[in-house]
């Protein structure tokens, strides 16, 4: 009896390791890359730490009082707040509506996706370089603007901090039409998943109820899409916030922090002005900014499953 009690235990407890086993390869490495270095991050949050070769000082929350008065950090913060608003309601409706076009079972159909989602496989290095060639004074969009004779002198994209409606800066809309061109076919693409997975019953359904056309899919379609609308939502919204590559690359946060968004001013921080410290309080503000999304996502996961559920 003891015998196989002590077998039972074995197999139970074999069952029960094996898993984490597996997973320990993974945690040691996220542990060494990720986990400890956000812990040194935010321990160094509440020091000041400029010379590398100095032990940090601890200054409490002396740099979160600087963050506070800080005008740049909240230009920045405005910034990627605008940042999020003009980009994350168009990469949530346009690739939808991009999906339901290429998900049509027409001729040559599969060289139309090939297409849209081009831009997801080119380097954001590459796309950036090609479209401030682009926006350039004498670039293909200026000359094109002078041929029409809109804009004689055409426009400066990436050079003016002139808002748009009082509201956008023009350098800040050029960068984040580059960001909504190569998030297009990568959104689409999760869209074309969903819309795949619907039952063509339903439209067939639907079309004898009088539902056809474009109303089919205002009433099946997008409430049927309502977790992949959610996902796209969230997931944009967090690329949105820690957008950088294209601020780097095109303007360099000019002119005048018109353009500069707050993983900009992070690095800048870090790296142009070896302020470490300052550069970790603002990383954890970036953290914080992306845990609410990230809970966000979950709740609004959740809700979606248990309206699926009932």
């Amino acid at each position: 009896m003891i015998n196989q009690f002590m077998s039972k235990n074995r197999i139970f407890i074999q069952q029960k390791l094996t898993p984490y086993l597996f997973l320990l390869p993974a945690l040691v490495i996220l542990s060494l890359t990720v986990f400890w270095p956000a812990l040194q991050a935010f321990y160094l949050s509440f020091t000041s730490y400029q010379d590398i070769g100095e032990a940090p000082k601890l200054v409490g929350f002396d740099n979160f009082l600087r963050l506070w008065k800080d005008v740049v950090f909240w230009k920045t913060l405005e910034n990627t707040f605008l940042y999020l608003v003009g980009v994350v309601p168009i990469l949530v409706i346009a690739p939808l509506i991009l999906a339901i076009l290429v998900n049509q079972k027409l001729r040559g159909m599969n060289w139309f996706r090939t297409a849209y989602y081009t831009p997801v496989v080119i380097s954001m290095v590459v796309a950036g370089i090609a479209w401030k060639w682009l926006y350039a004074e004498n670039g293909l969009l200026n000359q094109f603007i002078k041929t029409l004779g809109i804009f004689p002198e055409g426009i400066p994209w990436l050079t003016s901090p002139v808002k748009i409606l009082g509201i956008v800066p023009i350098s800040l809309a050029s960068v984040m039409a580059v960001t909504i061109w190569k998030g297009l076919g990568y959104y689409m693409v999760i869209y074309l998943a969903g819309l795949q997975s619907i039952p063509v019953d339903i439209y067939e359904a639907a079309a004898i109820d009088g539902s056809d056309s474009i109303r089919k899919h205002w009433d099946i379609t997008i409430p049927l899409m309502q977790p992949y609308l959610a996902l796209v939502a969230v997931i944009s919204a967090i690329s949105a916030t820690k957008v950088f590559e294209e601020v780097y690359i095109m303007t360099g946060g000019g002119p005048l922090n018109s353009s500069k968004t707050i993983v900009y001013y992070l690095y800048e921080q870090a790296f142009s002005n070896l302020e470490i410290s300052y550069a970790c309080t603002i990383g954890l503000v970036l953290f914080l900014i992306i845990l609410v999304l990230s809970v966000l996502r979950l709740v609004v996961n959740q809700q979606d499953s248990n309206n699926l559920g009932m």
